[in-house]
C-alpha cells in the first residue's frame, strides 16, 4: 500500500469513527508523526478527504473535520432516499433473484443474533455490507454505484450519532429484509417503497436519539 493510501485509509477510519472529532485540527507535521509516512502523503491524503467532503480548510487553522449538523443530516437523507430507492427499483428489474433470496433468508435470521454486544452489531452491519453491495453491483450503473458509495461514508458517520439500541437493529434488519424480499420478487415499485420506508424510520431515530458532538 502507498504511504498516501495508508495515511487516506487511517485517516478517513478515524473521522468515521468519530475518533477525530469535528473541529479538529488536522496539521501535517501532527498526523506525519502519528501515522509514521511522510508530510506529502498526508497532504495528499487530507486531499482526498477534503474532495470526499471529510474535511475542509479553515482559513489560518488548516484543514480540519466537517461538522455533521441535522440540516445536514436532512440533505442527507433526501439524497439517500432519491439514490437507494432508484436503486432497489434498478436491482429488482436486473439483479439476480437467487442472490437477494439468500440475503433475504439471512436477514430474516439477523434479529436473533443481535444483541448489545459488538461482534453481533459488526456482524449485523456486515450483513447490511453485503446488501448495498449486491445492490451496487445489480444496478450495473457505474455512476450511480460510485454516488451511493460517496454518500455511505457520511452516513456511517450519521450512524455514529445514534444510539443504536438492539431494538432499532432489530427493526432495522426486518426492513433490510422487506427489501431484499422485494428484489428477489422483481417488483421494483415494492422495492423502492420498502426503501422508502427504511429510510423515513432511520431519519426518525437519528432525530430522536442523537448526541451532538
Amino acid at each position: 500500500m502507498r504511504a498516501s493510501d495508508k495515511a487516506y485509509a487511517a485517516l478517513r477510519e478515524d473521522i468515521i469513527e468519530w475518533r477525530l472529532a469535528p473541529g479538529t485540527v488536522l496539521a501535517e507535521v501532527e498526523q506525519s508523526e502519528r501515522l509514521g509516512v511522510s508530510r506529502t502523503p498526508v497532504r495528499e491524503a487530507l486531499g482526498r478527504l477534503s474532495a470526499e467532503g471529510l474535511t475542509t480548510a479553515a482559513g489560518g487553522r488548516g484543514v480540519v473535520v466537517t461538522d455533521i449538523s441535522l440540516e445536514d443530516i436532512d440533505e442527507l437523507f433526501e439524497l439517500r432516499e432519491t439514490l437507494e430507492g432508484k436503486a432497489a427499483a434498478l436491482a429488482a428489474v436486473r439483479g439476480e433473484r437467487p442472490v437477494f433470496e439468500r440475503l433475504h433468508a439471512e436477514l430474516l435470521r439477523a434479529p436473533e443474533m443481535l444483541n448489545d454486544s459488538d461482534p453481533a452489531r459488526h456482524d449485523y452491519y456486515a450483513l447490511v455490507g453485503r446488501l448495498d453491495e449486491a445492490i451496487d453491483e445489480a444496478i450495473s450503473n457505474s455512476y450511480l454505484a460510485q454516488a451511493m458509495r460517496s454518500l455511505r461514508v457520511h452516513l456511517v458517520r450519521v450512524r455514529r450519532l445514534a444510539a443504536d439500541d438492539a431494538e432499532r437493529l432489530q427493526a432495522a434488519a426486518a426492513e433490510h429484509a422487506a427489501i431484499a424480499e422485494a428484489i428477489a420478487a422483481g417488483n421494483p415499485r415494492l422495492a423502492e417503497a420498502a426503501t422508502t420506508v427504511h429510510l423515513h424510520r432511520s431519519l426518525s431515530h437519528v432525530k430522536a436519539t442523537h448526541t451532538p458532538h
